[in-house]
């Protein structure tokens, strides 16, 4: 059906945008026009959406976690931006533990006849379409399930994947001489994701890297260490044994952080640097632009990264996930979408679904206490024979590991491998 001019909003951060991505493709397929209304954090994800026409700002202090006090002139600008688009419809897409209504109630003020949002509390006449969704579905089939429930659905051929447009994936992310491409358009593809290697050259050679610390032509992995939540993620002494580790292995590893995160990824740098002769090399990246940042994951064999965003941009460029994964949140919300991945951690720990943003044991973390930088080499090769990437220097994951599970290894049999190779251990507990 059509539906006209349709607003789909996601106002958290960037992870939980490239999340919608299925969600906002399937409104594509039944509207004339889709704007996207997301939070500063998120636009950037927002620009990459295939089926998106236009962003919309606009920080919500009822859903971000580190608000600025509520801005009554913002709130009335933001209600005159969208009654001057003369929406026909909007999806208000949100996380478990958020409210739909405060933007519902403004896109009544702004004059939108209809709206459909995933909601528990009573909304009045607020919603035209109050949908309700099993506590454990992930959240790229929450996001689908509410389009369907609205009158939109993945047209046909549309394998609901996480998709990034306007990147020329199969361009290097850096000229000869190592030095940052800003990016450039499309090449004409769409950003469609296709098959893993599909856009040209792996590795570093293929990216123009040669000259960038000497990393070679070889394979790499990307090690992303940082969070905007600190609970989601490992401690950089642990990043940095991991990074030596898959050195030693024999791998290219790339250490990425934001543009405020270069002491942290300095720090990983440094500790990791100076694995055995004949070891790969270890160089520091910051402050990508997204679209570079996206074509670096997708020449990586494999992307080590907490729960966070750049976990779901590798799967949008069909990247394979290592993720050391706090239960902060269910995996089977947040977990990688669409690729090889495993997650590394305990899922059954005591006090799993705390939501913290800081860990009251610190370090300590329980829920990682018992990951070693062998699990982490481990969990690379599985996920690198999965995604058909050649074998490293080591036999499995280290026996005893808290090895969670494999999904997106979809079969029977690669799962079997996957417990084989993990000593049969599972510490963790499996994913589910």
């Amino acid at each position: 059906m059509s539906r006209g001019h349709v607003l789909v909003a996601r106002l958290d951060s960037l992870g939980d945008v490239l999340l919608a991505g299925p969600a906002v493709r399937a409104v594509a397929a039944g509207a004339e026009r889709v704007t996207a209304l997301v939070s500063s954090r998120g636009e950037p994800a927002a620009r990459l959406l295939p089926g998106v026409d236009e962003v919309v700002v606009f920080d919500a202090p009822w859903i971000l976690a580190d608000p600025e006090p509520l801005d009554p002139a913002a709130v009335e600008a933001l209600v005159a931006r969208l009654a001057q688009l003369r929406l026909d419809a909007a999806v208000v897409m949100t996380s478990f533990h958020q409210s739909p209504l405060p933007l519902a109630l403004l896109l009544r003020l702004a004059g939108v006849g209809f709206v459909g949002a995933v909601c528990d509390d009573f909304p009045g006449s607020l919603l035209d379409v109050r949908h309700r969704v099993p506590d454990e579905l992930h959240e790229v089939e929450r996001g689908l399930s509410l389009a369907e429930a609205c009158g939109f659905s993945l047209p046909a051929g549309d394998d609901a994947c996480l998709r990034v447009d306007g990147v020329d994936l199969g361009a290097p992310a850096f000229d000869g001489g190592g030095r940052i491409d800003a990016g450039r358009p499309d090449d004409g593809t769409g950003g469609a994701r296709g098959p893993r290697g599909a856009r040209g050259p792996r590795g570093l050679g293929g990216q123009g890297l040669g000259g960038l610390g000497g990393l070679g032509a070889g394979p790499y992995v990307v090690v992303h260490p940082g969070a905007s939540v600190p609970a989601r993620t490992w401690p950089p002494e642990r990043f940095a044994a991991a990074a030596r580790a898959l050195a030693a292995a024999g791998l290219g590893v790339v250490v990425t952080g934001s543009a405020g995160e270069r002491a942290l990824v300095e720090r990983i740098r440094g500790q990791a640097a100076g694995a055995r002769a004949g070891a790969g090399q270890v160089v520091g990246l910051c402050g990508l632009p997204l679209p570079t940042f996206a074509r670096l994951l997708a020449g990586a064999d494999a992307v080590v990264v907490g729960n966070t965003g750049p976990a779901h941009l590798a799967a949008a460029v069909g990247t394979a996930v290592v993720s050391l994964y706090p239960p902060t949140v269910p995996a089977a919300r947040w977990r990688p979408w669409g690729v090889p991945h495993v997650l590394l951690g305990d899922q059954r720990v005591a006090c799993a679904g705390c939501r913290a943003r800081t860990c009251p044991f610190g370090e300590a973390q329980p829920c990682l206490a018992g990951v070693e930088p062998a699990d982490v080499v481990g969990a690379v090769e599985l996920v690198r024979r999965e995604s058909g990437r050649g074998h490293l220097a080591v036999a499995s994951v280290a026996a005893g590991s808290a090895v969670a599970a494999a999904g997106g290894v979809r079969d029977a049999a690669a799962r079997s491998a996957v417990a084989a190779a993990a000593g049969g251990a599972g510490a963790g507990g499996g994913e589910r």
